[in-house]
């Protein structure tokens, strides 16, 4: 038998991959020998390294380089661009940021680049930004992320942080072990277990969950989208509407208090509030008790069903799990706290194969069994501009300049940008009402972007600065949220001019006089050591040790031990509540938090609690009579790669699909394959139907992540005709305590739509 040839190691989001390449050309990416369930995503790479839409070269819009900046900027995405050298680039960068600087003062830059979580622990474009921008004087930020920005808010009240008690839950082998019902709130998709940031040396989720079945634990699935649990997990689905998930909660925890059911002594230690919130549960406070019975009116279902359910959940070894998308709908901060406050009455916080787990297949590290090591990063140095907005609120920034705003009990400003700084990510992909945000996008006078190739924001740039792929550069993947380190390696030369972010911004910085303070007179190679060995210090501090860097880049990859038992976030609280208190005011989980009270807010409460939703079935007419799901897509990590071959094999006649109940096509006349309009009063995009049974009835989903490819309606809101359901979804905060983004509480209609025009999502602009 002879030996398969070992090929170059490189990593992504969705896995690690050995590189085969041909002629300086990518041929294949094979998965990673140490993978037991490899994502096939890494694939869509092969044949886009070196394909039209590749950016090979630095780009000025054309108005903009013969007008100045803010000329033309209507035809922001329509213009051309004109090819210019990386000296004629760097110059133009230099100048504009010392313009804008001297005029407007460095918070007029708005540096917030949501960015990609990419395996690279130095190459990562957002850390590279920040830290040039910080050289510079500094830049308006964004704090929090697009997939749970208000569970990252609520928890810092009611657990006293985000970080560690979302990424580490009780763990899957302690599910395996321990777990009796496994109850999960939104489900949870596989589809979303394909990625994590920083990097996936071992894909967990899947071999866990089968694992957890043959032991014996049991599922159930509270969404709309049954297969949002594996079919082979063979779980009970509780089709409830979206939005209801509070509703649920509440219901479920009148009955462990009607029940008597409650664990009143854990509350009593391990919490604050609960009397207070019982007046609410028991509608002491309102006049409405919070029963099963109202519950199952608000979810439609049967109140019988919740009521068995919380029996099943005070009778077992219960773990709650609660999808990230849950934060994604108006008052999204009361998924996380009410599922925090019912599994505080089960009383089982803190216990092996019990408590609340934030986000279950979110990502593949959720739940993974590690050692967390506090791994070292690019450091950012200090930004002296303290302006910053909530992440998802870019389009309220640039439209609204001076205006007040409410976030997390502050009042604050919206600063005035005259100039957006992006590398990594694509605004186009994670923000909602695609029409208001192209409206916001004319207002600075000049966006700056590093992209690879020509997708949706690029276009919508007016000077693009070409970067290198992850395979055009080495790395290091090094993620306290993978127990693999992997030593990422060039497997191809970059492609045209591109350059990674970190030497643009090192010849950018040569013109500004900060080049030394950008690189502190390391190179990239040096960098990656000094990364390497002031994480081998941290590591050995934690009891792990790891190679020495020679040995590292040698071997290509090294496996962290895992931990000897089965600890969560929760553990050292539950043993010792005195000695390991919360980071809260009172030390406990805050089921009545003190500081929301003090806000003297008019829309939130100072514990958990339903709220109606603007926007949901159970106020749907017969204009808007379905309820939008914009899911995460199956086939790339958010827009990346949708240009790719694995992304293209997913889409129907060229567009994304969109699932529908077979009973709705039919009473629409929509058959399978058919194109469809999807539209509101925001706007409306072009899809493939898909008749789906695993569907609520009045429920629709679609995957994001489609580029844009707009046309302009007759009411001045944009279609979409590559099928970004961004087009549709609302650009309203949570609320005022956190401010992050509602996709999931959008109504739309459909109908049969006849073929308008081609698809011109991958086309490159015209370049002159």
């Amino acid at each position: 038998m002879t030996d398969r040839p070992i090929f170059p190691l490189t990593a992504a989001h969705w896995g690690v991959y050995r590189a085969e390449v041909e002629d300086g050309r990518l041929k294949a990416l094979h998965p990673f020998e140490h993978d037991p369930d490899p994502s096939p995503i890494g694939q869509g790479y092969l044949g886009v390294l070196d394909d039209p839409l590749r950016i090979k070269a630095p780009m000025v819009r054309k108005a903009w380089l013969e007008n100045g900046p803010g000329a033309a900027s209507d035809r922001n995405g329509d213009d051309a661009f004109v090819r210019v050298s990386w000296e004629t680039a760097e110059q133009l960068v230099a100048d504009e940021l010392r313009r804008v600087c001297a005029d407007f003062g460095n918070q007029a830059i708005f540096g917030g680049s949501y960015g990609w979580s990419s395996a690279g622990r130095f190459h990562h474009a957002q850390s590279q930004l920040h830290r040039f921008l910080n050289c510079v004087g500094g830049y308006t930020r964004s704090v929090n992320s697009y997939s749970l920005a208000a569970g990252e808010v609520i928890l810092s009240h009611v657990l006293g942080g985000d970080a560690r008690f979302i990424h580490a839950p009780t763990p899957w082998q302690s599910v395996v072990e321990h777990t009796d019902l496994l109850v999960a709130f939104g489900g949870m998709p596989l589809r979303n277990a394909q990625i994590s940031s920083g990097g996936t040396g071992r894909h967990r989720a899947r071999e866990a969950l089968e694992q957890a079945k043959r032991a014996g634990v049991s599922f159930v699935n509270i969404s709309p989208i049954r297969s949002d649990v594996a079919d082979d997990l063979m779980a009970q689905w509780l089709p409830a509407r979206p939005g209801t998930d509070v509703a649920i909660m509440l219901g479920l925890a009148h009955e462990l208090v009607r029940n008597d059911w409650h664990d009143a002594a854990f509350l009593d230690r391990y919490t604050t509030g609960f009397d207070k919130f019982a007046d609410y549960l028991t509608g002491k406070a309102d006049g409405i008790a919070k029963t099963a019975e109202w519950a199952a009116g608000i979810a439609d279902l049967p109140a019988g069903t919740l009521e068995e359910l919380a029996m099943r959940m005070a009778r077992s070894r219960t773990v709650i799990s609660v999808s990230w998308a849950l934060t994604r709908q108006e008052h999204g901060e009361q998924p996380f706290w009410m599922a925090t406050t019912l599994a505080a009455m089960l009383g089982q916080i803190g216990l092996p194969g019990g408590g609340v787990a934030f986000g279950y297949c979110a990502a593949n590290s959720i739940g993974n069994e590690r050692r967390p090591v506090s791994y070292a990063a690019l450091p950012q140095l200090e930004n002296p501009v303290k302006d910053f907005i909530p992440v998802a609120r870019i389009a309220d920034m640039l439209l609204n300049p001076g205006a007040e705003f409410q976030f997390n009990g502050q009042s604050l400003t919206y600063p005035d940008i005259r100039l957006v700084y992006w590398a990594g990510g694509n605004p186009f992909h994670h923000h909602q009402d695609l029409t208001r945000l192209c409206a916001a996008w004319q207002k600075p006078e000049t966006v700056i972007v590093h992209d690879w190739c020509w997708n949706t924001l690029a276009k919508r740039a007016d000077i693009v600065l070409p970067c290198t792929t992850p395979l055009e550069r080495d790395d290091i993947m090094l993620t306290p949220r993978d127990r693999f380190i992997v030593r990422m390696k060039t497997v191809v030369p970059p492609i045209g001019a591109a350059r990674s972010d970190h030497d643009i911004f090192r010849a950018i910085g040569r013109r500004m006089g900060v080049e030394h303070q950008f690189t502190e007179g390391r190179s990239t190679d040096e960098w990656l050591e000094w990364l390497y060995q002031e994480s081998r210090h941290r590591a050995c501090k934690a009891g792990i040790d790891l190679p020495d860097y020679p040995s590292f880049c040698e071997m290509g990859w090294y496996e962290t031990p895992p931990p000897a038992g089965s600890a969560d976030a929760f553990s050292a609280f539950r043993n010792d509540p005195d000695g390991a208190p919360l980071n809260t005011p009172s030390g406990r989980i805050e089921i009545v938090s003190s500081a929301i009270a003090s806000f003297k807010s008019a829309s939130v409460l100072p514990h958990p609690a339903w709220h109606e939703p603007e926007e949901w079935l159970g106020n749907a007419g017969d204009s808007f009579p379905f309820h939008l799901i914009s899911s995460q897509p199956p086939d790339k990590l958010h827009s990346q790669l949708d240009h790719g071959p694995v992304s293209k094999s997913e889409k129907r006649n060229g567009r994304s699909p969109i699932r529908m109940h077979p009973s709705d096509a039919k009473v629409l006349g929509i058959a399978e394959g058919d194109t469809v309009r999807v539209y509101n009063a925001r706007g409306a995009c072009l899809a493939t139907a898909k008749r789906d049974n695993d569907l609520l009835q009045g429920v629709v989903q679609m995957s994001t992540g489609a580029w844009l490819d707009a046309v302009r309606q007759d009411d001045g809101t944009l279609l979409c005709r590559h099928g970004n359901p961004n087009t549709v979804t609302r650009d309203r905060g949570t609320s005022e305590l956190a401010q992050g983004p509602t996709a999931h509480s959008c109504l739309v209609a459909i109908e049969r739509h006849e073929e308008s025009g081609p698809i011109e999502a991958f086309l490159p602009p015209i370049i002159e």
